[in-house]
């Protein structure tokens, strides 16, 4: 007989801090390296653009790689993600941390099947689940951004746009960034 480890944020606590990203998804361990210098660039460019954008806006906050738990057994660490400034009020706990989901959630996808498994399956199940209404998952690697949408109560595929793309969103009016400058200095995968 043999019995599965179900994680919680309590373990996440007794893990070491060795430079290794611990997240919880429905109570599996996910670990993952230092992300990339292209990766970590790509998160500073999205950063820079949706802080512009929402510093004009005030309408909410742009932050990179907050704690986001959901629950005892979903505990993640999202690249970045925005939020209203009426959910962040009702989100934020004084432990620091997001308790429920922000509007928008963006991944940065680091190379590997186990990442991308993460990213493209568990956290795109976990964002639907507990009600996040846009996910982006950006990829340096083929240069484009997979765009999901709450639909009939679940996030779907909206787009899958290209480097000759514009990345807009109903969630941030005004908001327009060209697809192609988030990869400039970026070399072409082979």
């Amino acid at each position: 007989m043999s019995t599965t480890t179900r994680w919680t944020s309590a373990d996440l606590e007794s893990l070491p801090d060795d430079g290794t990203r611990y997240e919880i998804i429905d109570g599996e361990l996910f670990m993952s390296t230092q992300p990339s210098f292209y990766h970590q660039d790509v998160c500073t460019k999205l950063l820079v653009v949706l802080s512009n954008w929402d510093i004009a806006a005030n309408t909410g906050r742009v932050v990179m790689a907050p704690g986001l738990i959901f629950a005892e057994d979903d505990d993640v660490a999202p690249d970045i993600v925005w939020i209203s400034n009426e959910r962040l009020a009702l989100c934020l706990k004084p432990d620091g941390e997001l308790h429920d989901a922000p509007e928008l959630v963006i991944e940065v996808l680091s190379p590997g099947r186990a990442n991308e498994r993460r990213d493209r399956v568990a956290k795109l199940g976990l964002y639907s689940r507990r009600g996040v209404n846009e996910y982006w998952i950006v990829s340096w690697q083929t240069r484009t951004v997979d765009v999901y949408r709450t639909d009939e109560g679940a996030l779907k595929l909206a787009g899958n746009l290209a480097e000759t793309d514009t990345l807009e969103s109903p969630l941030l009016p005004g908001f327009s960034c060209r697809v192609a400058a988030l990869f400039e200095r970026i070399p072409v995968a082979e």
